[in-house]
């Protein structure tokens, strides 16, 4: 599989993950609905709490395979899946301004993920034959080839022992 195809599997996967994540606002508008701790706002805020649980993890996974800001910054579909929400089911109105705010949003993120696209494109190209990373002139060991079985993944470079947790406590 090339890596223009796992990424755009990662960014679909991405993308559906954030859509069952807005549908927790939509829990969370209808638990507002009923009165404090009825059986209406304990069920929908139950339905929250698993959709929050399951966008959690995959969330975890999605951020193993995607820069983190290229995965932050597709969060916001969210907001044209809140405009979609609200019409469809509160019957709230799409405005103009909503719909020109949407598409705004859309192209941002069009325009982010491609950059960023790019820009692992050339850092992929910018590898040497001899496993040397030459991006920017700075003679740094590939890591990608790395068949290591350490307590760290071989997707994740290994943290710098400034930076690990255990060591901040």
């Amino acid at each position: 599989m090339s890596a223009a195809t796992s990424r755009a599997k990662t960014l679909l996967a991405l993308h559906l993950l954030l859509l069952g994540y807005s549908l927790a606002d939509v829990a969370s508008k209808q638990a507002a609905g009923y009165d404090f701790l009825s059986m209406g706002f304990v069920v929908c805020y139950g339905i929250v709490l698993v959709i929050l649980a399951i966008y959690a993890l995959g969330w975890q996974q999605i951020i193993k395979r995607l820069p983190l800001t290229t995965a932050y910054t597709n969060r916001g579909i969210t907001v044209v899946w809140g405009i979609f929400w609200g019409a469809l089911i509160f019957g709230e109105g799409i405005t103009p301004g909503k719909v020109i705010g949407a598409l705004m949003v859309c192209i941002g993120i069009a325009i982010f993920s491609h950059a960023d696209a790019k820009e692992e494109l050339a850092k992929s190209h910018d590898t040497g034959a001899d496993g040397v990373n030459q991006l920017a002139g700075v003679n740094v060991p590939d890591s990608s080839n790395d068949s290591s079985s350490d307590a760290y993944s071989t997707r994740t470079r290994k943290k710098p022992e400034a930076l690990r947790p255990r060591d901040v406590l």
